[in-house]
């Protein structure tokens, strides 16, 4: 049993990772505010970027010039504390899973932390922004995990599975599962 378990674990952290890798691939919108001559590295050219043109690069691309303050992302794009608690806030007053136009809201929420992080060491935010956006993290965590719970118990109608991410899915899909042999179990009288 431990090692059936162990496997499920294994497989459902590698999804997880899989779903994340993929976000980091999509294309996001920055503007550059700051010019720069840009660079080639295996065939792919970076830049240039001149300050004030918008640029759409895969996030993971953009990375690096947003920590050395050559692109932001533009305001459409961003996802910062305010952002963070709007979302925590629907999330909270509403009893079933707040709908996202983002399959990948939980990743961005997640991968779009460290530019929060890197505001504040660069002292251009104050540290309870970061304080807040973890805070309404976790809430929005917290109670997209319960509201998944409560849906595992039942067949998913095409409502909800529309407002899942990619990653409730795959969570979905695995507590379904369990929660169905785990009460079956119990309730048949089949071993």
């Amino acid at each position: 049993m431990r090692n059936y378990l162990e496997s499920i674990e294994e497989g459902f952290v590698n999804s997880l990772n899989r779903i994340n890798f993929i976000f980091k691939n999509e294309i996001i919108t920055t503007e550059c505010i700051k010019s720069y001559k840009g660079f080639k590295i295996l065939g792919d050219s970076f830049g240039p970027y001149e300050k004030g043109n918008k640029y759409k690069l895969k996030l993971f691309s953009a990375v690096p010039f947003i920590q050395n303050d050559i692109l932001r992302i533009t305001q459409q794009e961003k996802c910062d504390n305010v952002d963070v608690q709007r979302y925590a806030i629907s999330e909270r007053d509403d009893q079933r899973l707040f709908h996202t136009n983002n399959n990948y809201f939980l990743s961005k929420i997640k991968e779009f932390k460290q530019f929060m992080i890197d505001d504040i060491r660069k002292k251009k935010k104050p540290q309870i922004n970061l304080d807040r956006y973890n805070s309404y993290l976790l809430s929005i965590v917290d109670n997209r995990l319960l509201k998944l719970i409560k849906l595992a118990k039942t067949d998913l109608s095409l409502d909800d599975e529309r407002r899942l991410t990619i990653s409730e899915k795959k969570l979905f899909d695995i507590l379904f599962n369990l929660i169905k042999k785990w009460r079956n179990f119990f309730i048949n009288n089949n071993t």
